[in-house]
């Protein structure tokens, strides 16, 4: 998605006052309308001109140009995207960008899911890339290199939201030296004129430099290589706000209850039927419900796009109740320490852990946070970490810090689990093989669902 916002695009920015009361929302933009201009006075002296100040409509103006569309023929949305996270987000944004008139709907709050329960990486993904390698799979490689291309732009469009973070490789053998500093080499490479910062190799003493809390006993040396960070809640709000800069209708806690179909009549507002029915099976709408007061309309639209992450086969069930299930969603528990877990400006990549998973341990406001867990899980709104999820990352951290620092389940101040959309493989026994890649399906109705995929390739 982000590969349409390389241009120079308009960013939703919000700040608040200290009182944390009023909100001031500005939009920056490199269009001579709404961006920050110098003009000449009649002096001659030059005068500055501040970006012109913007408000986003209330929810109570998005309802209304939701429910506008059935009272009205030619208020009928382009697109009606089903689902407010990163996905949806961006589909709305790219749509309303190109001039579409776009509606969004959310039924819970925007990135509520499992777009604000990311590792927070903006990454091609070097453990994608071993698996490429080792198991022959092209897949995984367009993977790598797709992520890689639109991590650069990503650090480009949001640098107020994300960062370059360097990422350390220790290394306790000496033939893995060259191993993963080849490695780290060839993801660069793949990465090209788009690399963010080439890797390098780090001594013994470099390295308990750069991470006072590693375990030095023997520490041969270590690898570190860059990609980046991102605040995933305030980025995913952004491309919402940004949607709605070019005129996109959205709204959260609004849930779609019913795919409208051309073989039912339509209906009104105040209940009556259109006599225009019509019999080719098409979808043109859907019911919604405000799950904050109860009330119930219909949003019709000429395409409606599925992007509700794990709950994908949901939506796909009100188009065909004998619809096969796609979505095979795993679980990603992450933990936050405080920050004397890390330094601050290095995070760590467990590359081999007990399981053959891989975790993360990155500096993260103030604090770190290390995980993730990659395990098949049931598909429920609000997922909670397992305590044996969490005893096994704590596990897996004591192997790479000092004995100096005391790793106690009561050092963890909190724990999240997110639900990653992975696209099912029925020849796969564990979700860790799966590809991340997005899958774009088109049903017999014209309802398009986007499932799969991972936050840097939105």
């Amino acid at each position: 998605m982000l590969r349409t916002l390389r241009r120079p695009r308009n960013v939703a920015l919000l700040a608040t006052t200290t009182a944390g009361v009023a909100v001031t929302y500005s939009f920056l933009s490199s269009s001579s309308n709404a961006a920050a201009v110098t003009r000449e006075s009649k002096n001659g002296a030059k005068r500055y001109s501040p970006p012109t100040p913007w408000t986003p409509p209330s929810r109570k103006d998005m309802l209304e140009r939701l429910k506008l569309s059935n009272r009205n023929k030619d208020e009928e949305f382009d697109l009606l995207v089903i689902g407010g996270g990163a996905t949806g987000a961006g589909v709305a944004l790219d749509a309303a960008s190109r001039g579409l008139k776009v509606a969004l709907v959310e039924q819970n709050d925007f990135s509520s899911g499992t777009s604000s329960k990311s590792t927070k990486l903006v990454h091609g993904g070097v453990r994608y890339l071993q698996k490429a390698i080792f198991e022959l799979d092209y897949e995984q490689y367009k993977l790598v290199r797709e992520a890689l291309h639109e991590r650069k732009i990503f650090l480009h469009t949001a640098p107020y939201l994300s960062i370059m973070q360097p990422i350390m490789l220790p290394v306790y053998k000496w033939w893995q030296l060259p191993y993963y500093y080849a490695g780290c080499k060839m993801y660069d490479i793949l990465a090209g004129h788009q690399n963010i910062s080439a890797s390098y190799l780090m001594s013994h003493s470099k390295a308990i430099e750069a991470f006072p809390m590693l375990q030095e006993r023997g520490l041969v040396g270590a690898v570190v290589y860059y990609d980046g960070m991102h605040n995933d809640a305030r980025m995913n709000l952004a491309l919402i706000m940004t949607a709605v800069k070019h005129g996109a209708a959205v709204a959260n806690y609004v849930e779609v209850t019913k795919l409208l179909k051309s073989n039912q009549s339509l209906t009104t507002l105040d209940g009556s039927s259109n006599t225009e029915d019509r019999k080719d099976g098409k979808l043109y709408g859907a019911k919604v419900k405000d799950k904050l007061t109860g009330e119930e309309w219909e949003v019709h639209a000429k395409g409606i796009i599925n992007a509700t992450g794990p709950f994908t086969d949901s939506l796909l069930s009100l188009d065909n109740p004998s619809h096969k299930p796609i979505v095979q969603a795993s679980a990603g528990v992450h933990i936050t320490f405080p920050n004397y877990y890390s330094p601050r400006n290095m995070g760590l990549l467990d590359p081999a852990t007990s399981d053959g998973r891989v975790i993360f341990f990155l500096p993260w406001q103030g604090n770190t946070i290390a995980g993730t867990t990659d395990s098949p899980a049931p598909v429920r709104r609000d997922p909670r970490p397992h305590e044996e999820d969490i005893q096994w990352i704590l596990e897996e951290v004591k192997r790479y810090l000092s004995p100096d620092i005391q790793v106690r389940r009561g050092d963890v101040l909190s724990a999240w689990a997110g639900l990653r959309p992975l696209v099912s493989n029925p020849n796969s026994t564990s979700t860790q093989a799966l590809v991340r890649n997005h899958l774009i399906h088109v049903s017999p109705s014209g309802l398009v669902t986007i499932a799969g995929g991972k936050w840097t390739t939105y």
